[in-house]
């Protein structure tokens, strides 16, 4: 059964290889990016293309200046002149020792392909740079003879690709299949059994929008949105090196699942989230959001190097963000120039340095009760906020009672005012070292210490003619003879 089936399925391969297919009609407006690009991408950029190690000739056709040529070095495409064109002189020679690509190569340019660059260069051979970077356009809806898949214009566009491929769309989905696919689309959750029944008597367009508008505006559907940012920024609550101990920034997480249920704009969410903390006057979520910057991994390890960790830390975050907001690779860039982004290394550290001040360490000290993974800040939630509201009013309440003039108050400061004795220097009568130092006793009634110097040593002094007293000060004083002129006997002055 196996084999005869694998027989069928080769024969039907067979078949389809075979068969003759009809040639594609070449646009009337060529595109570089669209129509060129791949072109050249696949026969040319191995010899002549950003890998300067392999480049033939010195000649890019990968680059509008490698195409077009500049003041000194005329170029292999000169607009509007296929006839003046080097690049088209040697795709269609007939010598092979002129003829590009090389015979050798394997890989040569179709007649249509011939046709393309000559018309793309009759045109003006208008260059484009990195499709990312190109100012998007609308595309419009292709026109499509099937009404039951042309509601939106995704439809037509999807129904237009299928058709290219010779294929039928599939039937559409019954009620309770698609109300599953809904809810998991929109929640992440599986349907409650009772809608799945309601949507099951009435599917209709109404009923579909009720649902749209019910889960998009449920709890739910932020922490369904939240997930995939959230990949992409590489959260999570722990700190990823080695003993992968716990740090909890579910703060962080909370406002990515806000931002989507409350629709905050992308723009101030990347601001927010890049430099949050440097807003005149941050907010608690703002602060939070900034968090961002910090979520890379974080090493305890003791044998790490904390210069070398801070590189790694800095790096990494420039890949993150260009990986997650830009869309681009520019983790290269910290070796090489990039060889099929428009990137050199130099930018790599350029952007590098938009977080040079970002107050952390090359190596944390998992075992600090304080600070073990840096900088941190209290997040309370609502309830905790009032409670704190609270106590500061009655605070400000009972610091303003107490800084308020009363007559009572004032009488009973002048009563102590009046009561107040000065200081009055004590002199002794007798003084002992007990670990063996010289004490003597000055006429100023301090006492210095000279001869030996013990590690711990316990002074005792007699007075006579003490007053009642309520307090006592000691003060430790300079003097010529003590090392670095005191006030202690350590050899670095310490007492």
């Amino acid at each position: 059964m196996i084999y005869a089936t694998s027989m069928l399925s080769l024969s039907l391969m067979t078949i389809l290889w075979a068969a003759p297919s009809e040639p594609t009609p070449l646009p009337d407006r060529i595109e570089f990016n669209r129509d060129i690009r791949p072109i050249l991408s696949d026969r040319c950029f191995s010899c002549h293309g950003p890998d300067k190690n392999k480049r033939e000739a010195e000649t890019r056709l990968d680059t509008l200046a490698g195409l077009h040529g500049h003041a000194d070095k005329p170029g292999p495409v000169v607009p509007g002149n296929p006839a003046a064109s080097e690049l088209i002189r040697r795709i269609e020679s007939v010598d092979s020792d002129v003829r590009m690509p090389p015979p050798e190569f394997g890989k040569d340019i179709s007649e249509s392909e011939k046709t393309l660059l000559r018309r793309w260069i009759e045109q003006g051979a208008k260059w484009e740079g990195h499709w990312a970077f190109q100012p998007m356009r609308k595309t419009p809806a292709p026109q499509v003879n099937d009404e039951r898949f042309s509601q939106h214009a995704i439809d037509s566009h999807i129904r237009y690709s299928i058709a290219k491929e010779g294929l039928e769309p599939s039937p559409r989905a019954d009620a309770r299949t698609l109300i599953r696919r809904l809810c998991f689309d929109l929640t992440g959750l599986p349907p409650n059994p009772d809608w799945v029944d309601r949507f099951a008597k009435d599917p209709s367009d109404l009923a579909y929008e009720e649902l749209v508008d019910q889960w998009i505006q449920s709890p739910q559907f932020g922490e369904r949105m939240a997930v995939w940012w959230l990949d992409l920024v590489r959260y999570a609550d722990s700190v990823g090196y080695h003993g992968d101990q716990p740090m909890p920034v579910t703060p962080f997480r909370d406002y990515v699942i806000d931002a989507f249920n409350n629709n905050k704009p992308f723009d101030q969410m990347t601001i927010e989230q890049l430099a949050g903390d440097l807003f005149p006057e941050p907010t608690t979520e703002q602060l939070v959001a900034s968090g961002y910057n910090r979520l890379g991994m974080m090493s305890a390890e003791g044998g790490a190097q904390p210069k070398e960790y801070l590189s790694k830390y800095i790096a990494e975050r420039v890949r993150n963000v260009s990986g997650a907001w830009l869309g681009v690779t520019f983790g290269c860039c910290e070796c090489h120039d990039h060889k099929f982004d428009p990137f050199p290394t130099k930018e790599f550290y350029q952007l590098e340095a938009f977080f040079a001040d970002i107050q952390e360490k090359g190596l944390y000290d998992a075992g600090s009760k304080t600070d073990p993974w840096g900088p941190e800040m209290p997040v309370p939630n609502a309830e905790q906020k009032r409670t704190m509201q609270a106590l500061s009013a009655k605070i400000a309440d009972l610091k303003k009672f107490l800084d308020t003039p009363t007559a009572p108050l004032a009488s009973a400061q002048d009563n102590w005012e009046q009561s107040y004795v000065a200081w009055t220097p004590l002199k002794p009568i007798e003084v002992k070292s007990l670990g063996g130092a010289t004490l003597t006793a000055q006429e100023d009634a301090s006492i210095l210490a000279s001869g030996t110097t013990p590690k711990t040593d316990t002074y005792e002094i007699v007075f006579d003619d003490v007053p009642e007293f309520t307090a006592i000060r000691l003060e430790v004083l300079p003097h010529d003879s003590l090392p670095k002129k005191g006030p202690g006997r350590a050899g670095n002055g310490n007492f």
